[in-house]
């Protein structure tokens, strides 16, 4: 993926002084202003396009809705209960907290094997091989409780609504939705962040639907797991054991859970030394000029598809993908709205990342459509919101070698478009059944037209754009000589009316890649 350029970053915060210094030795404008009221950064953030923050700060929907270019906003520290992580994914932005997987993170991720272990040893004594655990949030602790637990011998199911399926199976967690998840656990670990979407996530309802005397763990945030309702699931034995070390009040008030007898506790610590302070400030600037060098994407809790941004040659499938959308959308304007979009990779150098050309294609059909700004970050939210259902799949060993197919529905009728990467440039080889003789290079202003292949029609088309004052740079004919076809000529402009050609060809389009 192009670098993403961050060249002035809003400090809101407290942060150990490493954090501007690193920033501006790698030449991002800094300014430090704490204290802000709401009103106070809704009008500062507007000429920013990073902002660094503790957990003071809170970065409402309001606030994010106010923003004019910002890009991302980091969160020194784990967790991000004080970003409104939806309002921020829908606007394209990404929202990223301190990674470091050899401090508190990987401190986070041994806390589950040692709740389960005390509460074995403690309330039940029962063995935890060929257990299984349901693991509620795929992020890097979610990462690093499976791989733990997977060595005691069990099984790790989860749920995510960011992290993709094929990305989990590869750390050996079969992902599921919750309602499937619920009714198979032995043991639950939630480890989300704390926002509406997942305050009381378990409840009464979802006790209800566990197994009887499911164990659970809460080393994320208070209020994930409803306390009223864990107190009365433990009572009446649906819930037969559970770690804490977060509380929705911290110290806990409500002592009746504290002290319940199959309730093993401690207190909620974070980083709170002064080294873990000053780690805090220099990773979450480090992974900011990392991201912004082009080396790697880390600690994105909403944009994990650009984690596979950054390898030799994305950006040119990224761009085919986008392309892609756009000849689409273009071919298909008068039929529009879609409602179905098929994604299908090919090919071993497309095999792990559907996820990203999935997004590139959504940023392309959704260009000029949605009120947002399309991004890889966003595109399959606006989707979503769009009702567009969208799916993907990778095919391996087809003849077409490294490609990406994209199937649209629109009104009951389908549209298609095959593209690759040749010669380190984005091409197109078919157009809704048209197989190009000689591939459509995706660069510069296009004109496709549908007409019946005849010897007239090259000598009518070029003439038009002649009277018009275009010139013809390139043109691409199919393969097949029968019946109606699409065509593609290179412009060396946009013409003004395409109405002329309308006694010429039966459907016509034109864009600019």
């Amino acid at each position: 993926m192009a670098p993403i350029s961050i060249k002035r970053i809003l400090i809101s915060e407290s942060v150990d002084p490493c954090c501007k210094k690193i920033l501006q030795e790698n030449g991002i404008q800094v300014t430090e202003k704490q204290n802000m009221s709401k009103d106070d950064l809704i009008a500062e953030i507007k000429d920013y396009d990073g902002l660094v923050v503790r957990s003071a700060t809170k970065v409402t929907a309001d606030v994010i809705n106010a923003t004019g270019n910002l890009q991302i906003i980091g969160r020194a520290g784990t967790g991000v209960d004080n970003v409104d992580v939806d309002a921020a994914t829908k606007k394209g932005i990404i929202v990223m907290n301190s990674f470091n997987l050899t401090h508190k993170a990987i401190t986070v991720a041994w806390s589950t094997p040692v709740f389960i272990v005390l509460m074995i040893s403690q309330f039940m004594g029962a063995e935890m091989y060929g257990k299984i655990l349901g693991i509620v949030g795929l992020g890097r602790i979610g990462k690093e409780v499976a791989t733990r637990m997977q060595s005691f011998g069990m099984k790790t199911i989860g749920y995510d609504p960011i992290t993709p399926p094929e990305v989990t199976a590869t750390w050996g967690v079969d992902q599921m939705s919750l309602e499937q998840l619920w009714p198979q656990c032995d043991y639950i670990t939630v480890h989300t962040p704390l926002m509406p979407s997942t305050a009381g996530l378990l409840n009464d309802t979802s006790f209800a639907k566990c197994k009887k005397g499911v164990k659970v763990v809460n080393c994320a945030r208070g209020g994930i797991i409803d306390e009223d309702a864990l107190l009365r699931a433990l009572e009446s034995g649906q819930c037969g054991g559970a770690g804490l070390d977060v509380f929705v009040e911290e110290p806990p008030k409500n002592r009746a859970l504290v002290n319940h007898p199959n309730v093993i506790s401690c207190p909620h610590l974070g980083a709170s030394t002064k080294e873990a302070q000053a780690r805090c400030g220099q990773d979450i600037a480090l992974q900011i000029v990392d991201m912004v060098m082009g080396k790697g994407l880390v600690g994105a809790v909403n944009a994990q598809v650009l984690a596979s941004t950054f390898s030799p040659g994305s950006h040119q499938w990224i761009k085919l993908g986008e392309a892609v959308g756009v000849v689409l959308k273009s071919c298909t304007t008068s039929k529009q709205p879609f409602s179905q979009v098929q994604i299908t990779t090919q090919g071993d150098c497309l095999k792990g990342s559907s996820g990203y050309m999935t997004s590139a294609v959504m940023v392309g059909l959704l260009t000029d459509v949605s009120k947002s700004c399309p991004n890889l970050v966003n595109s399959l939210t606006l989707a979503k919101e769009s009702g567009i259902k969208v799916t993907r799949n990778h095919s391996e060993g087809l003849t077409q070698g490294d490609s990406c197919e994209v199937e649209i529905s629109v009104n009951g009728s389908s549209y298609r478009a095959t593209g690759s990467v040749q010669g380190g440039a984005p091409v197109l080889l078919e157009l809704n059944h048209s197989v190009f003789r000689q591939p459509v290079s995706l660069t510069g202003n296009l004109l496709f037209f549908k007409a019946a292949a005849s010897p007239q029609l090259l000598p009518s088309v070029t003439g038009l754009l002649a009277t018009a004052g275009v010139e013809m740079e390139s043109f691409s004919a199919p393969a097949a000589r029968s019946g109606d076809q699409w065509f593609c000529v290179g412009l060396s402009s946009l013409l003004g009316d395409l109405g002329a050609l309308k006694p010429l060809v039966k459907e016509a389009a034109q864009l600019s890649v």
